[in-house]
């Protein structure tokens, strides 16, 4: 027998409560039963992003969010500044150039964080920018952003601030109106602990202004569709019902945990994550480790992507490889959304084991040992 543990940064674990809700029979999303708890839905998501203002959202994956905040800002000849330090990083890259778009790249070295000055250099040598785009946590690299500082650079130009919370909401502290963001996005299948198919995006004063004068074409992402639907507590097409029944439990779970213990959680999760490879001799490979994933290098004489297959399908315990350059170089151990204290020892068990079967010297019960110390010492809530 075997029984799986899923420790990825997305899809992530869903709660049993949040299965059994959209189990129960499907009904019509242009109901006032569906409209009731599509405006409870979009109350719960203001508390998570932080936020008063609108938020949008769309039945697709997180990049369809990211789409949509390139369609809906922009015009053509405009210019964007995009924060490049990691595969979805350059993701924004991708999508300007789709539609395009002139940006200007920032390249960062895959594993740090932006240096903020940066931002403002960017902004000051390039006049006229309409958007600024950059993520909270590069699920790839693992590694977390000071969105507050931009936040707060950004704020004095003509630029709407853009941040991929993709990964980051709920793990990672996003105050989405107190830091300036003009548009936050996030997807379902993350902190939110729904499984894949809904994006979100909250949309600030500054950037419904620069949708209301966008030129870019769009259709099914078109935010003035989406403004115009919200006013009666709906979507302007049809909506994914079941996941919305999910979302409105989840939401009610992170509530009533509530959002500062929902942070707190992770950071402990995270920190006993690192301090257990630490202990196993393994270097972090971020040197700004995000709170929802923990990127780590695999050690010399290691087939990475075997450790991972092995962890995988030997033992049930599911942790993410490296993407793109960092293929077969880090594995990566998430700690997000739907996961507490044990699922961070099971899986440094499972680390240990596989390491050891594949030639690592280590003690057994270090890292494990090291991860329960950390748990131990920062109070249970």
């Amino acid at each position: 027998m075997k029984k799986n543990y899923l420790m990825t940064p997305g899809p992530t674990p869903v709660p049993p409560d949040v299965l059994l809700e959209m189990a129960k029979p499907i009904i019509h999303h242009r109901t006032p039963q569906y409209q009731a708890i599509f405006k409870k839905v979009n109350e719960g998501l203001k508390t998570v992003f932080k936020t008063t203002n609108d938020i949008c959202v769309f039945t697709s994956s997180g990049t369809g969010a990211m789409e949509a905040s390139v369609a809906n800002l922009l015009s053509p000849g405009d210019k964007a500044i995009v924060v490049q330090g990691g595969k979805f990083g350059e993701r924004f890259g991708e999508l300007c150039k789709a539609y395009g778009i002139e940006f200007i790249p920032i390249d960062v070295e895959w594993g740090k964080a932006v240096d903020p000055s940066e931002v403002k250099k960017a902004l000051d040598k390039n006049k006229g920018v309409s958007a600024v785009y950059t993520t909270l946590s590069e699920t790839s690299t693992g590694t977390v952003n000071d969105i507050k500082s931009i936040g707060a650079i950004v704020k004095d130009y003509d630029a709407a601030l853009v941040v991929d919370a993709i990964s980051g909401l709920g793990a990672d502290d996003l105050q989405t109106d107190a830091w300036g963001v003009d548009m936050a996005l996030s997807g379902s299948q993350k902190g939110l602990m729904i499984p894949p198919g809904l994006a979100f995006t909250a949309v600030s004063k500054k950037a419904w202004k620069k949708a209301e004068v966008s030129k870019l074409s769009k259709y099914y992402f078109s935010l003035k569709k989406y403004k115009k639907a919200l006013e009666e507590n709906d979507t302007p097409f049809t909506s994914a019902v079941s996941l919305f029944v999910g979302l409105q439990k989840s939401l009610e779970i992170i509530l009533n945990e509530g959002l500062d213990n929902v942070l707190a959680r992770h950071s402990k999760m995270a920190k006993a994550a690192r301090e257990g490879v630490r202990a196993l001799g393994l270097a972090i490979y971020s040197s700004s480790p995000s709170n929802a994933v923990t990127p780590v290098n695999v050690p010399a004489g290691i087939d990475g992507e075997l450790l991972v297959k092995t962890m995988r399908d030997k033992y049930g315990v599911t942790v993410a490889g490296g993407q793109s350059e960092l293929k077969g170089r880090i594995f990566r151990i998430a700690h997000l959304g739907f996961m507490e204290n044990f699922d961070c020892i099971v899986a440094m068990s499972a680390l240990e084991i596989v390491l050891t079967e594949m030639g690592y010297k280590l003690e057994p019960g270090r890292g494990v040992g090291a991860a329960e110390k950390i748990i131990l010492e920062i109070p249970h809530r």
